[in-house]
């Protein structure tokens, strides 16, 4: 039996930028961290590599994106390709959350403190990837009540 996971890095998965947050079971909170943008078209590995250096997770979390019915989008395989990518240059156990609406919820929250513009976009990548590690503490809180 695997022991128990405590502490996370999150990834909200864009063509033009990778959100990323911390999740720890402990406290059952996700922070946001930092946005990294993509470097010709293709994610900033070693400064990804920095991050879980830094917070030394023992997993990691990916947003999935699925259409609202559940299907499948272009962005869902370039997401799972991501994944991948993670699981087998970190060695570390990579779990896909459904990632649906984060990006319009992490937009929301942050409206209600700041007008978001072009400078600023940045902001909701790495709060949508504080929402999809919030998904997932959430879930391993009601599966721990079961």
């Amino acid at each position: 039996m695997p022991e128990k996971i405590t502490s996370v890095l999150g990834f909200d998965y864009g063509k033009k930028r990778i959100g990323i947050a911390t999740g720890q079971t402990i406290t059952q909170s996700a922070t946001p961290c930092k946005t990294l943008n993509q470097v010709d078209g293709n994610p900033d590995w070693p400064a990804i590599e920095t991050e879980i250096k830094q917070w030394r997770p023992q997993a990691l979390i990916v947003g999935m994106p699925y259409h609202t019915d559940g299907s499948e989008n272009k962005m869902t395989a370039a997401a799972r390709q991501f994944s991948y990518e993670l699981e087998k240059r970190f060695k570390l156990p990579v779990i896909e959350v459904n990632e649906a609406l984060s990006s319009q919820q992490a937009e929301e929250i942050l409206k209600q403190d700041m007008k978001i513009t072009k400078q600023n976009k940045h902001e909701i990548d790495r709060m949508a990837a504080a929402i999809i590690v919030q998904r997932w503490l959430d879930q391993q809180m009601s599966s721990d009540e079961r």
